[in-house]
C-alpha cells in the first residue's frame, strides 16, 4: 500500500479545519523513523542539533555541512512526514544569492520538503526570492536563537513590543512563507497572531492558541538533564533509563553475565 506523504496543502488545510499541526524535531534515522510511524505531521531538522547532538553552547556553531548530514539521515527515516530543515547561521544573511544557493542544497542534496529560516522584516526579502525560486519556506518569529550573541541571552520577546512581533510575522507571510514558528512569546500575543495570519503558527513557547505545537525531541525525552524550560512537557526520562541500562551492561560484563549462550555463536559439530 502507497503512503501517503504529508504535503504544504495538508498543514494549510488543518488550519481551516481548526486541527492542530503536531511538530518536533529530530537528527537521525532511528528517530526520524519513530516520528514517522507515530504520525508527526512536520519533522524538523532543527539547528538545536548543535547543542542536543553535537555539545555546543548554542545554535551559531552549527554549519550547512552539519545540517545537511543530518537532513539526509533524517529523510531515510521519514517516508509520510513532511520534512523541513533549518537554514543554519550565516547561510542566508550575506547575500540574497548565497541564501538562494544554501536552500537550494538542502533541498536537491538533502531532500528537504521546505527550509526554515529566522527572522521577520530583517530577511523577508531573501524569503520572498527563495519562494520565488519554487523552494517553500517557513518562518520563525519571536525569539531568534541564531541571534543570541547579540541578545546576551534567551528571553521572551513581545511583552513590551507585541505589534512588532505581529508585523514580523505579517511580513513573512506576505513574502510567501507557507507556515511561521512562534517562539517564547506571550499567549496572547500569539493568539493574536495567529487570529490575523493566514499561515498556520506553530508555537513553542507561544500558549495554546497556536495553530499547532513543536518542541525538540530530545527535550520530550528527558534526556538532557540540564535543560528544562517552562514551555517543555517531557513525557519519558530516557536519560535515566539509559544511565540505568549502560550501568547494568557494565556490571554483567564485569562479573561475566554477559555474553551468555544465547548471545554468542558456535562452529558445526
Amino acid at each position: 500500500m502507497e503512503l501517503k506523504k504529508t504535503t504544504i496543502k495538508d498543514i494549510l488545510k488543518k488550519k481551516e479545519k481548526k486541527e492542530k499541526i503536531c511538530a518536533l524535531t529530530a537528527y537521525d534515522f532511528s528517530f526520524a523513523s519513530v516520528l514517522d510511524e507515530a504520525g508527526i505531521d512536520i519533522i524538523l531538522v532543527g539547528d538545536s542539533l548543535g547543542m542536543v547532538v553535537l555539545g555546543f553552547s548554542s545554535t551559531v556553531y552549527v554549519r550547512m555541512e552539519d545540517m545537511l548530514h543530518h537532513l539526509k539521515a533524517v529523510k531515510r527515516g521519514a517516508k509520510k512526514s513532511f520534512v523541513v530543515c533549518d537554514m543554519p547561521f550565516m547561510s542566508y544573511t550575506v547575500s540574497t544569492e548565497e541564501a538562494i544557493r544554501n536552500a537550494g542544497k538542502l533541498v536537491q542534496e538533502g531532500g528537504a520538503d521546505a527550509v526554515k529560516i529566522e527572522g521577520g522584516r530583517d530577511v523577508c526579502e531573501t524569503v520572498k526570492r527563495i519562494c520565488q525560486c519554487e523552494i517553500p519556506v517557513m518562518g520563525h518569529v519571536g525569539l531568534n536563537p541564531q541571534k543570541i550573541l547579540k541578545m546576551g541571552g534567551y528571553f521572551v520577546q513581545g511583552k513590551d513590543n507585541s505589534q512588532e512581533v505581529i508585523q514580523d510575522a505579517l511580513a513573512i507571510e506576505e513574502a510567501g512563507a507557507f507556515s511561521v514558528v512562534v517562539e517564547c512569546v506571550p499567549e496572547e500575543v500569539a493568539k493574536e497572531m495567529t487570529e490575523k495570519l493566514k499561515i498556520p503558527t506553530i508555537g513553542i513557547g507561544a500558549g495554546r492558541y497556536v495553530d499547532g505545537q513543536i518542541l525538540v525531541l530530545n527535550d520530550i525525552l528527558g534526556l538532557n538533564k540540564a535543560f528544562k524550560p517552562k514551555f517543555v512537557k517531557t513525557y519519558e526520562d530516557f536519560y535515566t533509563q539509559a544511565l540505568k541500562a549502560v550501568k547494568s551492561y557494565i556490571e554483567d560484563v564485569k562479573e561475566q553475565r554477559f555474553p551468555q549462550d544465547d548471545n554468542v555463536y558456535h562452529k558445526k559439530s
